[in-house]
């Protein structure tokens, strides 16, 4: 009971301290152009924003769309044909230039400094292939991440999403805000599940399953999402979808243990070895 008592007290500082924080910074966050403004509007409103590479306009987009496709080259034959669930593919590759370069553009950090509304962490991007799959577990379940109170999470597909290839998919915030029902009955199906997420059926027993919305769109469509305020899953796919996935914090992070992922070994990386050679041909 103890225990009990100090936590939440501990809890409390906790949260204190971050409004607090988040009054001190609000005149201190970057300026803004309007259509960038959208994008944050559009988080805070929806827990998502779908645009293009095209539209971003960055400049280092082709160096990041090269590096992109000369990884998934090299990944290895996955080999699980055979499996009944199978895993998605995820190379790490925080620190390879052509990705970090791209994700630390000073447009990317001012949009989501906007948001999250304090100094920002990019913690590190996931080169990642998913593949087809009958049922749903993991990812493919309906969830949220615990990263931080908020976070965002740019995904860039590589290859062209169709309905056949597991697009994205969430739930407008508006219909699970914390002033609605819906948000209750959610946050008890997930904890019944452990956090570890629910299935379309239990969905559509709050959410019907016309008002999920679906993300599809061909390659170099950029999703903006917070995944810890939108519930949020890759849908079930009869095709293989191939994707980056960028992820920002607050520095610090609520849980920085949870960030880990995003720069240590969690997940294979690239054989840098192979990049310096490549570096000396193209010198």
């Amino acid at each position: 009971m103890l225990k009990t008592i100090i936590n939440r007290i501990s809890e409390l500082k906790s949260e204190l301290g971050y409004r607090s924080a988040l009054l001190n910074h609000a005149g201190k966050l970057p300026a803004l152009e309007e259509g960038d403004r959208v994008i944050v509007d559009a988080l805070k409103r929806d827990g998502v924003y779908v645009t293009t590479l095209e539209k971003l306009g960055l400049g280092s987009t082709s160096d990041l769309l090269q590096a992109s496709h000369t990884q998934l080259s090299r990944m290895k034959d996955a080999n699980n044909s055979n499996l009944t669930q199978r895993l998605p593919q995820i190379y790490t590759v925080t620190d390879l230039p052509e990705f970090s370069y791209w994700g630390r553009e000073q447009k990317l950090l001012n949009i989501i400094e906007n948001y999250i509304g304090l100094p920002t962490a990019f913690q590190g991007v996931h080169l990642r292939k998913d593949f087809p799959n009958e049922n749903q577990f993991g990812t493919l379940l309906w969830h949220k991440d615990s990263e931080d109170r908020r976070m965002v999470k740019i995904i860039i597909y590589l290859t062209d999403v169709e309905e056949k290839h597991g697009p994205f998919e969430y739930v407008p915030l508006s219909l699970t805000s914390l002033s609605t029902l819906n948000y209750y009955r959610i946050y008890y199906k997930l904890w019944r599940s452990g956090y570890i997420g629910i299935t379309d059926e239990q969905l559509k027993e709050v959410i019907p399953e016309h008002k999920w919305k679906s993300c599809p769109g061909p390659a170099g469509t950029v999703i903006f999402t917070d995944p810890k305020t939108a519930l949020h899953h890759g849908t079930l796919r009869t095709e293989e979808r191939s994707a980056l996935f960028f992820v920002y914090t607050a520095n610090p992070p609520k849980r920085p243990e949870l960030c880990t992922q995003y720069w240590d070994d969690t997940f294979a990386k690239p054989d840098l070895s192979q990049e310096l050679d490549s570096v000396r041909v193209l010198r």
